[in-house]
């Protein structure tokens, strides 16, 4: 992540940097991603390439580098803070301060997104942060296949994807840790689509590997309540999933508008996440608030485990869990029920492994 003293920083760190407080800010993707291109541009080329331009300060002669993004290299070439990034550390405040105790009591994200689906950073971009944030685990939970707009992941992307995690798990967990914590784990995990007949879009054999599902509606939100309920239930009863993602469905605000909550008999399904052991999800994004407050109370009544998640699809996003935090904390979700306040081998046994 993002460095936070006033010490100088290289130009690719501080474009990345500026990135991140725009995600975490709200900004529009558009405007992030002149940033994080620009990094990528940067990083891409030779050193003699470097030298040169950085002696002749022509960076906006290379395509995909801007003004803005320009002025931004250039001051960090010469030794200073770029005064955007100083403006925006100088301007972040606290995700809502009233979350942060039960901030600093979560290990780790467990809804995240990366550029293998429709996310927009790398997976070691993505995790990197994680890991600054002081997260112990984080779940990399893309899309599944029928997602098409999402670009969903195929059994066979999977299994590669699997591959690109296990290998980035053995650089990250030689990476030095304060000596009383433990190796940063990448938890091999899938947002997995829910379809019409309640069945998960996967192969089961390869759920059953992964660390994490989570199970979510995509589609055909506004099915009668009897058809959604017996969707739910069926896949909450699925041994291979862990979380129900996102339940309700709605939009409260944002660019793709609002809205309205799916109808389904959330007594029931509430029920079935507690006898089968999956937990609710608090989805921390400010455009879903999901589930609304009336419906976390009613899964904290029904003795529901939880799970707080950024649902995060751009690595300063990452940093959004105190919205849920400040949810969970609103409706009196005792903090013991939060699975991703535990530590990892409790976790991985909650989830069947």
């Amino acid at each position: 992540m993002a460095q936070q003293d006033s010490g100088a920083v290289d130009p690719i760190s501080a474009l990345r940097e500026i990135a991140f407080w725009m995600e975490r800010g709200r900004a529009q993707t558009h405007r992030v991603k002149a940033y994080r291109r620009a990094a990528d541009t940067v990083a891409a080329l030779s050193d003699e390439r470097y030298a040169q331009y950085s002696k002749s300060g022509k960076w906006q002669d290379i395509p995909g580098i801007g003004p803005k993004t320009a002025a931004v290299i250039a001051q960090a070439c010469a030794g200073q803070v770029p005064d955007t990034l100083t403006e925006l550390r100088f301007a972040a405040q606290p995700i809502v301060p009233e979350g942060a105790a039960l901030r600093q009591l979560l290990r780790g994200d467990l809804h995240t997104h990366s550029n293998w689906s429709d996310g927009g950073s790398p997976i070691e971009e993505m995790m990197r942060t994680a890991m600054a944030l002081g997260h112990e685990y984080c779940a990399l939970t893309d899309h599944s296949p029928r997602l098409t707009v999402a670009n969903g992941l195929s059994a066979d992307r999977l299994r590669r994807q699997l591959d690109v995690v296990a290998e980035l798990n053995s650089e990250l967990a030689a990476l030095t840790r304060p000596a009383d914590s433990p190796a940063f784990r990448i938890l091999t995990a899938i947002e997995v689509d829910i379809l019409d007949d309640g069945t998960l879009d996967q192969q089961a054999d390869l759920l059953a590997e992964l660390d994490i599902v989570v199970a979510s509606v995509h589609s055909h939100l506004r099915a009668d309540s009897a058809s959604m309920t017996r969707r739910m239930v069926y896949a909450v009863a699925n041994p291979n999933v862990d979380i129900l993602g996102h339940c309700t469905g709605r939009l409260v605000e944002g660019d793709r508008g609002t809205r309205p909550e799916s109808e389904f008999d959330a007594e029931v399904v509430f029920e079935a996440c507690r006898r089968y052991g999956t937990a609710v999800e608090i989805n921390s994004r400010p455009e879903r608030r999901d589930p609304p407050s009336r419906l976390i109370r009613l899964a904290v009544e029904m003795d529901c485990h939880f799970s707080i998640d950024t649902d995060a699809h751009a690595p300063g996003q990452l940093d959004w869990q105190g919205y849920g935090c400040a949810r969970a904390l609103a409706n009196d979700v005792p903090p013991e029920r939060i699975i991703n306040t535990w530590p990892l081998d409790q976790l991985l046994a909650f989830a069947g492994h």
